[in-house]
């Protein structure tokens, strides 16, 4: 296990400095970082020493991504479940993939997860797991740096999940309280826990009803998918008689600690009660795609006043994890539905770093470069022949930037990625453990 820093200290000059604060600020300056968090924005004076001093050269200083909705166990599922609707490609494929994950390959999904996002520039997770084993995605994350907000998937009632699935509900709930207990604010508070029931098509109005109890008693998040497709909203109301958003509102969840995964169908009356409780949407463009679902009323909802971040979700949906592509995404399919400029790339990029904060509950803590805030964020470099003629930081970051452009990654003011270089793990055997152990799983699984 690698340690966390003790009293490192770090100073970035030479760079351009994309805040994200409230008037969105955009500088030439330097950053000085002291013991995890930023101490001083623009001006480091040439007196001022530090452990570290990485000269930016002009490169763009950002907060780091805050990815709102993944699920790293199904990063080995990758091309495992093409070209499939919502129901099916979970009935046929991610779920039994699921039943098969063991403790080691959920590690060697979660570590190549972690060096594709870090590699990227996401230093910030909301992940949904698998039913067993999620004290091995917990345990494979700590050292290697990844901030994470991680819970284990909840399903209690479906006759379509296979049995290794299907949880008690008691037990459900009991197994989520003690994860929280054993991981919640470990590693310096860079992992914490969050209550995860699927899905109400998967998930009994008891167990609902109970996560909606113990996320009040403890504080946490709950994190789970709405709306993402029509047939689903379709057996949610025949099975309830209500609106999917209606629904979870009358189990109790509808609160502002309520995340909720896509929310591609849910209309004006659905919105209002999401703006009047608060609850956060995690919008998920490329996931929504690919899997057919339809395009998210991203506009309407954030004029409401709602809070819509991003997020990849799994690889097996998408199939990578990359933020540009999501930002960009998430701009221009707006520009579909509501006409250019309905989303602006500005939008888009506080999407990735605000409101990903606002979600998890850190927005005092995340989402911008402002003295007192962990030091969380990237440097991308400018040196690219797509970048030669930019103006315009906001759409150079969202319109012509990729997850390769991503010098380096500082999570709690360490550098994980170094000149294009992880320190904390090696890629190639992150990959190497991760093509095994998902060869192994395919085999258990029967594909």
């Amino acid at each position: 296990m690698v340690p966390e820093p003790q009293g490192s200290s770090l100073i970035i000059r030479g760079a351009t400095i994309v805040t994200m604060n409230d008037t969105f600020t955009v500088l030439e300056g330097d950053v000085l970082v002291r013991d995890g968090r930023l101490v001083s924005v623009g001006v480091v004076a040439d007196h001022e020493r530090a452990d570290r001093v990485i000269h930016a050269r002009g490169a763009y200083l950002v907060p780091g991504f805050i990815q709102t909705h993944i699920h790293l166990c199904q990063t080995l599922f990758r091309g495992y479940a093409d070209d499939l609707a919502l129901l099916d490609w979970l009935k046929t494929r991610i779920w039994p993939m699921e039943a098969a994950h063991t403790p080691a390959s959920l590690a060697a999904a979660a570590r190549q997860a972690a060096s594709e996002l870090l590699l990227s520039g996401t230093t910030t997770v909301l992940t949904m797991e698998t039913v067993h084993d999620t004290d091995a995605v917990f345990a494979a994350l700590e050292p290697l740096g990844l901030r994470a907000v991680v819970g284990k998937c909840m399903m209690d009632a479906d006759d379509a999940v296979p049995a290794r699935l299907l949880e008690r509900t008691a037990h459900s709930l009991d197994e989520s309280v003690a994860l929280a207990r054993r991981w919640h604010g470990r590693a310096n508070g860079r992992l914490r826990a969050a209550f995860a029931p699927r899905f109400a098509v998967s998930c009994s109005q008891s167990l609902l009803e109970g996560v909606a109890s113990l996320s009040q008693e403890h504080g946490l998040v709950v994190h789970t998918h709405a709306s993402e497709n029509r047939d689903e909203v379709a057996l949610i109301r025949q099975r309830t008689g209500r609106s999917n958003i209606d629904y979870l509102a009358h189990t109790g969840l509808a609160s502002p600690r309520l995340c909720l995964a896509h929310c591609v169908w849910v209309d004006d009356r659905e919105q209002a009660v999401m703006a009047e409780r608060e609850v956060k949407v995690l919008h998920c463009p490329g996931s929504n795609l690919k899997l057919g679902s339809g395009l998210a009323p991203v506009v309407e909802m954030r004029a409401k006043g709602i809070s819509v971040s991003l997020g990849a979700d799994g690889a097996a949906c998408n199939n990578h994890l990359d933020m540009f592509e999501e930002m960009r995404l998430a701009a221009v399919l707006q520009s579909v539905r509501q006409g250019p400029g309905a989303l602006t790339a500005r939008d888009a990029l506080w999407m990735a770093t605000r409101e990903g904060a606002r979600a998890i509950g850190l927005d005092h803590e995340l989402g911008s470069i402002e003295t007192g805030k962990r030091a969380d964020f990237l440097l991308i470099d400018r040196d690219r022949p797509q970048f030669l003629t930019t103006r315009d930081p906001y759409s150079t970051l969202v319109y012509s930037a990729r997850g390769t452009d991503v010098r380096t990654t500082v999570v709690d003011g360490e550098v994980l990625v170094d000149d294009f270089r992880p320190t904390r793990w090696d890629p190639a055997t992150c990959a190497d453990e991760a093509r095994a152990q998902a060869a192994a799983l395919a085999s258990r699984a029967g594909f």
